[in-house]
């Protein structure tokens, strides 16, 4: 198993704009804040973190309504 237990998703329409993998927890939660505000102002934007061990997604941006 990969250390990257963490994964940060931004799309935008759909489409992948930049993905990325952390073994820690907290350092994916910042990644995930920080891409909310480099990337929440594209088009039909969405962030994501998702926990790849256990197949859960940890947070998303937007949430759901």
């Amino acid at each position: 198993m990969s250390s990257d237990r963490y994964r940060v998703t931004a799309t935008s329409a759909g489409r992948p704009v930049i993905t990325g993998w952390w073994d820690r927890e907290d350092v994916a939660r910042g990644k995930f804040r920080d891409w909310v505000g480099q990337y929440g102002s594209l088009p039909g934007a969405r962030v994501t973190l998702r926990d790849e061990e256990t197949g859960v997604t940890l947070t998303e941006w937007p949430e759901e309504a």
